[in-house]
């Protein structure tokens, strides 16, 4: 009896083991690809050899790649969205329903084995669901070989080739890519047009082109020695081949591979101190050429400001391309405009490298979750700028604010907790993901204090890196660095339109005191910081904590002294709190000074005696 309790206490034990493992495990991929790309045809040709990792605890019966070119046809889901919406992208337009056959993007399966054998497979408009010859087991792995031919679009959206600025082609999204799964299952989304997601793993990309095209992209180049175009070491020569060149690329743990290339293109690098080498391609000419030697300073100070303010970048190497077509952003590079005024150049440089921190190392999943990608590189970019140009950090964010507020103006917001492609409108997405995710990030500075926000935001980097992070995992290591709880600022910013409003109801003086009135308008409760100035020059800060936060922030400002209050439960619509003076004392009374809170009506925020000589009174009667 005493041996069956031992028994049964190990296999208990052992349950429990298996359930406290990390539920996040990660599949991975292994990509082993050799391409050629015809210049004259415009068509690639393909041998891919995919490692698969089955990391997970289910049984896989079926895969799905993505066949990302397939979205530029017409009557593609893409094409069918974009007529459609109200308010279009303009660069996308119905462009994709006037493509002729040999101007669509397509990427053809030629023949695709699982471990040797033959599997079947159907293609559903930018997605590919294969069925597999045998299952894949839990930490099993297989192998699959395909060929396939690919026509690279007319440049429409990211992808394509020969675009306004003329780049020749801008390759990203350019090969069958398998698809994520996780706990939550497959993400086999249709290409409507916004955000990805991807499986971590190790590229291994041989690209063959016409020996006058440069190439920058994604990875580490092998074959520097035989390639050229300012890759070799200093002062070294390459003889350029007469025939078409071979170029090797290796990236290491990434989820992406994207590259661009033009024959005009010129090739400059610069070391960031203690970073990266950065590598810029762009094209000579007096409409390029000026602001991108002088925006090369600035990359470098904004790695260094990254670097500093949220994380240390990981890979050896970062590239700047002239992409021709607005900004984005993939694992070891971006492609962005090469034109334009040398501050709008850099400010969209610093958006796209953010997204290094947030898209490349994080990597969360952008299609459900674009405001943890898009909002936290915006907000590091408006912070960056904010100290490259001299300008002051606490009014970096407000043209954030400023979408926000037009956006409810309009009559427009829709919670941010929906996958990107589902908005009514453009507009609403675009605020949501951006504005609304950088002024997510400001107001919990405002909750948790400026140490501990920055504190924070380094502590998730380095903790969920290279991981998939969710917005609870960001959640609870900001609340283990504050000490505070917000699972209700999380709910009501993500999950509803709920607005924040407080107003100041009443200031009234009774034998010597002054009773200072307060009120929730809006149904969205915030911690508040209610600022006193006198007379005399000296200030007061009040600090009232909301209940849901189960504590304080700490003091942000040592120059004025702060006086904690009871916390103010968010059923109440209404708080008084007394002032030990009279109010002829008082110069001016203020919610929120610093404008971090996203209140919707400032006007009724403040109280200047300088103006209402008499005690401010509830004037709603």
């Amino acid at each position: 009896m005493l041996k069956l309790h031992i028994v049964s206490l190990f296999l208990f034990t052992l349950v429990l083991s298996s359930f406290s493992q990390d539920f996040r495990w990660q599949q991975r991929v292994e990509y082993n690809m050799d391409v050629r790309l015809d210049v004259t045809t415009h068509k690639v040709t393909g041998i891919q050899k995919l490692t698969y990792y089955n990391n997970s605890r289910d049984t896989l019966t079926k895969v799905f790649y993505h066949l990302y070119w397939n979205a530029f046809q017409p009557g593609s889901m893409m094409d069918v969205r974009s007529i459609n919406i109200t308010d279009p992208d303009a660069r996308v337009g119905d462009r994709i329903s006037k493509l002729k056959d040999d101007e669509i993007g397509y990427q053809h399966i030629q023949s695709l084995k699982q471990d040797g054998k033959d599997v079947s497979y159907k293609v559903d408009g930018t997605v590919l669901e294969v069925i597999l010859s045998k299952p894949i087991l839990p930490n099993g792995k297989t192998i699959f070989d395909m060929k396939f031919e690919s026509q690279v679009p007319v440049q429409i959206r990211r992808s394509g080739r020969n675009n306004k600025e003329g780049i020749a082609y801008s390759m990203t999204q350019w090969y069958p890519k398998m698809a994520e799964y996780d706990f939550q299952g497959w993400h086999a989304y249709q290409y409507v047009g916004r955000e990805f997601h991807s499986v971590w793993g190790d590229f291994d990309v041989k690209i063959t082109i016409d020996p006058t095209h440069v190439i920058g992209g994604t990875g580490m180049l092998q074959n520097a020695d035989k390639i050229g175009h300012g890759y070799e070491k200093q002062g070294s020569t390459v003889k350029q081949p007469s025939g078409d060149l071979t170029w090797h690329f290796i990236a290491k743990n990434v989820i992406d591979f994207a590259w661009a290339s033009d024959p005009d293109f010129a090739h400059d690098r610069l070391k960031v101190p203690d970073g990266p080498e950065l590598h810029f391609f762009y094209q000579k000419n007096e409409k390029t050429t000026p602001n991108w030697k002088k925006m090369q300073e600035y990359a470098v100070k904004h790695f260094q400001f990254m670097n500093k303010t949220f994380g240390k970048y990981p890979y050896e190497s970062y590239s700047i391309v002239q992409g021709g077509d607005g900004g984005m952003e993939y694992p070891m590079c971006t492609l962005i405009m090469g034109e334009g005024s040398l501050t709008g150049l850099v400010g969209l440089m610093a958006h796209e490298v953010s997204h290094s921190w947030y898209q490349a190392v994080l990597a969360s999943n952008e299609a459900l979750y674009p405001w943890m990608d898009e909002g936290f590189t915006d907000f590091a970019r408006q912070e960056s700028m904010a100290s490259m140009f001299d300008s002051p950090i606490q009014s970096s964010h407000q043209s954030s604010y400023a979408s926000y507020f037009g956006l409810l103006s309009r009559g427009l917001q829709e919670p941010i907790s929906q996958h990107a492609d589902h908005y009514t409108t453009n507009l609403a997405y675009k605020v949501a993901a951006y504005a609304m995710g950088a002024i997510f990030l400001e107001q919990l500075k405002y909750i948790v204090g400026e140490e501990n926000f920055y504190k924070g935001m380094r502590k998730y980097y380095y903790s969920w890196k290279f991981k998939h992070p969710e917005p609870n995992d960001f959640r609870r290591v900001m609340e283990k660095t504050s000490g505070m709880d917000l699972g209700w600022y999380m709910s009501y910013w993500i999950n509803t339109n709920k607005t924040i409003d407080y107003g100041i109801k009443n200031v009234v003086e009774s034998e010597g005191s002054t009773f200072i009135s307060l009120e929730r308008v809006g149904e969205f409760p915030m911690p508040v910081d209610l600022v006193i100035t006198y007379k005399d020059g000296s200030k007061e800060m009040y600090y009232i904590p909301t209940n849901e936060t189960l504590g304080n922030k700490p003091v942000e400002d040592k120059t004025i002294q702060r006086v904690d209050l009871d916390a103010w439960p968010w059923v109440y619509p209404t708080y008084t709190l007394n002032i030990q003076r009279k109010s002829e004392a008082i110069a001016s009374i203020e919610i929120d000074p610093s404008q971090r809170m996203a209140d919707v009506e400032r006007k009724n925020n403040v109280v200047d005696f300088s103006k209402d000589l008499k005690p401010y009174s509830d004037n709603t009667k």
